[in-house]
């Protein structure tokens, strides 16, 4: 019997350190994602350059359809020099060579002035009878403007077109008749020089942009991604750590909100640490502990055999001590092996499940009463794990009331449809209640405990198992009695 205790209990042990090192290895494993082609400066600059060339587009476009507006204007504002030439010669012919001259000034074919109901015409040429384009300078639209501009420079025309300006003093209107060849070859020069002087304008403002950004942004940005990379790789070396910066802005709260993280991790990371390796050598000391108890339970059996009155009344006492002190060591270590596989969720009636826990009566010495009420309720849970939490629950109320020696004891177990969608489970006893210091550590391990020779894991492995399915587990209060309350969704 020793040997078959010592035997089990190193197993049990041994399971503990081995399945301790792939749990931590498990929760540590972070999945690996492929380098990005482009990063985040790369991608910052395209940015930059795509907003610069819109940019870009969006001035160059109206500035070299305007520059044509102009040039026409200049030749319309030479007309009216012209016009004015004209009207001071009165009665006077004009000379071929005037004409000539004036023409050449203003760079047309002909011009003509009209007022007052006349019209003077300033021609060497016959005029044509027809024109390719008529542009009226007195109504332009931004829209009428650049269509013009591209098709000067896409598709220009071998016949003249007739621009058409405010007059001046005794005549309304100038009307210019020009060749568009000149007007293209001059916006073709205006556009590559506006384009050379765009692109540096473009790249000084761009690169600017870039370098500002990349010092502003980037550059803490990669340091906080530096900072969290380097302490996922060692979270409990202080030295990786972030020092936070001056800033005031977004990217230094985050870093003093990153740096308060990575303090407070480290802090828990390096408790846990120290409670892991506090747990593995409390299991090693359970280990030999329960070993020896077992040989001292021996021991106590063999005692109760002897004629001695003193020892028939002292042995008693001793292998009941004996082993309260081995079902403490088996449920430690049994607390610090299981580790709670995924649940299965399904739809699950309660009313199989709620069947067994009257059976559970037979562990009082005194009368308990175990009554339930399922009715038609069914949950979404895993069943196995939900009838381990009844169970616990269960176990914990008749225990509970068989230590108080109550007469007419009961524990109930109902469950009722409160909310939508929603269904609760309670488990109520009519014993004393629970006193004030184990409701304060009602689920924590070995410390909610108010039965003697308890370990207090019940209530603690309850709530995990109602927890991963995605219900709760509470204590109504209340005087009189103790109701724990489970919720679960419905299914």
């Amino acid at each position: 019997m020793s040997g078959r205790s010592v035997m089990s209990v190193a197993v049990e042990s041994d399971t503990v350190a081995a399945a301790a090192t792939p749990a931590s290895a498990a929760s540590r494993e972070v999945p690996e994602r492929p380098p990005a082609r482009l990063g985040l400066s790369g991608r910052l600059f395209l940015v930059t350059v795509a907003f610069v060339v819109v940019a870009e587009v969006l001035t160059y476009v109206p500035a070299v359809a305007n520059y044509r507006i102009e040039w026409m204007s200049d030749r319309v504002a030479a007309a009216q020099v012209a016009a004015l030439v004209l009207d001071g010669r009165t009665g006077e012919p004009v000379s071929e060579a005037v004409e000539s001259r004036l023409l050449a000034g203003v760079n047309a074919r002909a011009i003509a002035v009209r007022g007052g109901g006349a019209q003077r015409l300033l021609a060497i040429e016959p005029v044509p009878e027809t024109v390719a384009d008529t542009v009226d300078l007195r109504d332009v639209t931004a829209w009428s403007t650049i269509r013009g501009a591209w098709r000067t420079l896409v598709a220009p025309v071998r016949e003249p077109i007739r621009v058409i300006g405010e007059g001046g003093i005794g005549f309304d209107r100038v009307e210019v008749l020009l060749d568009e060849a000149p007007l293209r070859a001059a916006m073709i020069d205006y556009a590559l020089r506006l384009l050379v002087s765009s692109l540096i304008i473009a790249a000084s403002a761009a690169g600017l942009v870039f370098v500002v950004l990349q010092v502003l942004i980037v550059r803490p940005v990669r340091r906080l991604a530096t900072s969290i990379t380097a302490f996922a790789e060692n979270p409990e070396d202080a030295g990786r750590i972030i020092a936070p910066s001056r800033r005031r802005d977004e990217i230094g709260q985050a870093e003093l909100a990153l740096g308060r993280m990575q303090r407070i991790l480290a802090d828990q990371l390096r408790q846990k640490r120290r409670l892991a390796e506090l747990g593995l050598a409390v299991s090693k000391v359970s280990h030999e502990l329960r070993n020896l108890l077992t040989g001292a339970q021996l021991l106590g059996d063999r005692l109760e055999d002897t004629a001695d009155p003193m020892v028939q009344r002292v042995a008693p006492r001793l292998v009941a001590a004996i082993a309260r002190a081995i079902r403490f060591c088996e449920a430690s270590l049994s607390y610090g092996r299981v580790s709670e596989r995924a649940p299965k969720l399904s739809c699950t009636p309660l009313a199989p499940l709620f069947a067994e826990l009257p059976d559970l009566a037979a562990l009082a010495s005194h009368p308990v009463r175990v009554t339930v009420a399922a009715g038609e309720c069914r949950v979404q849970a895993d069943p196995e794990q939900l009838a381990r939490a009844l169970a616990n629950l269960v176990r914990n109320a008749v225990q509970a009331l068989d230590g108080a020696g109550m007469p007419d004891a009961e524990v109930r177990v109902a469950a009722t449809r409160e909310e939508p969608g929603r269904v609760t489970i309670l488990v109520t006893d009519n014993g004393p209640g629970l006193p004030a210091r184990a409701r304060e550590n009602l689920f924590s391990p070995f410390q909610g405990s108010v039965r003697s020779g308890g370990t207090g894991l019940g209530l603690p492995i309850a709530a995990e198992l109602i927890g991963i399915n995605g219900g709760s587990l509470t204590l109504d209060p209340g005087e009189g009695g103790a109701r724990f309350r489970i919720v679960l969704a419905e299914a």
